[in-house]
């Protein structure tokens, strides 16, 4: 793996979080989004990050001060991707949009860029014709709280070149992951086909009006002593993920019931 040169593309949630943890471990970091604004929401969070950072890793400001240094930011996306050993995308998860993305990307990045989404619950197979280099595409998943939840998870699809994938779970492994490469495609990876369905559980019980969030949280927690409920991973992980996830998923069964989750997370 010879990696230098990252590229994110979005700087939601996710997005803000590989970018820093990158750019920690040392890699030029390029960190792209549709426009400026959305770049300057990124931008006054990585304060807080490097809060974390110094926090639940000691990090010291030297360590921090390199870490903005190797940060850089536009809404060009190919300036954003010029140099790119790897492009990872964080957009959100709404097939149209990250198709859209990808054959707009293809006309844009050199040759040698790897591409990798982040996507949470989609297959790599779905977009990999988009990109327009197959071979060098897959999945690379991260949980909340990159640098304190540090597994990376990665997964290829039937075309993807071996040499990539064993060059991208090097690369995780170089930024402070915990690389779980995966044999074969599932939708959620590990990590999600085992939380989704709580979360999911959680949804059901609120749109079937059985109790409310407060009240299925504490019962979660209190049962097993866990400190979150199924709300509670949802604050963490966003409700806009949760959102389109849950409304894909009702569009796809036509289930009344997920139907009015989606309604709840929307309002």
């Amino acid at each position: 793996m010879t990696y230098k040169n990252v590229t994110v593309a979005g700087s939601g949630i996710l997005g803000y979080q590989i970018a820093f943890q990158a750019a920690f471990h040392g890699f030029n970091v390029s960190v792209y989004d549709i426009n400026d604004e959305v770049l300057e929401k990124a931008k006054s969070k990585f304060p807080l990050m490097s809060k974390a950072f110094r926090k639940d890793l000691g990090a010291t400001q030297e360590q921090l001060d390199k870490t903005f240094e190797n940060l850089s930011y536009t809404s060009d996306l190919a300036e954003a991707v010029k140099d790119a050993d790897l492009m990872i995308e964080a957009i959100p998860e709404i097939p149209k949009i990250k198709i859209e993305f990808y054959e707009k990307l293809a006309k844009l990045a050199p040759e040698k860029t790897i591409f990798a989404t982040n996507t949470s619950t989609l297959l790599p197979s779905q977009f990999a014709a988009s990109t327009g280099r197959p071979a060098q595409f897959l999945a690379l998943h991260f949980a909340n709280k990159i640098w304190m939840h540090n597994v990376a998870e990665i997964m290829g699809h039937p075309g993807t070149d071996p040499k990539v994938f064993d060059d991208v779970v090097a690369f995780a492994t170089a930024i402070g992951m915990v690389a779980l490469p995966l044999d074969k495609e599932q939708p959620g990876y590990i990590m999600n086909s085992l939380l989704a369905p709580f979360i999911d559980a959680g949804l059901q019980l609120l749109a079937k009006e059985v109790a409310d969030p407060h009240t299925i949280d504490k019962t979660w927690m209190i049962v097993t002593g866990a400190p979150v409920g199924p709300f509670g991973i949802l604050d963490t992980i966003g409700i806009n993920t949760a959102y389109n996830i849950t409304k894909l998923a009702a569009e796809t069964t036509q289930n009344p019931v997920r139907f009015k989750a989606a309604k709840y997370l929307k309002d």
